[in-house]
């Protein structure tokens, strides 16, 4: 997890830092748009936890009912 917020963070600092436009955005505007851009970004990544931790469920649930299955089988 906490690779995936580092990752994020330094793509974040990289793209802003390469990136140009034409308009001038006053230092309270940037900071404000930091700040959205990475709870955009950990809310994707909480996404992702989440996801993995549903899919993670979700192979246990079918071991749990394969193992079942092979011990009524058994019997």
């Amino acid at each position: 997890m906490k690779k995936l917020v580092w990752i994020l963070l330094v793509a974040f600092t990289l793209s802003t830092a390469f990136t140009s436009c034409r308009d001038e955005k006053t230092p309270d505007e940037k900071v404000e748009e930091a700040v959205d851009d990475m709870k955009e970004d950990l809310e994707e990544a909480s996404d992702d936890v989440k996801d993995a931790a549903e899919d993670l469920q979700d192979e246990i649930d079918e071991a749990a009912e394969e193992a079942e299955e092979q011990t009524d089988d058994n019997q």
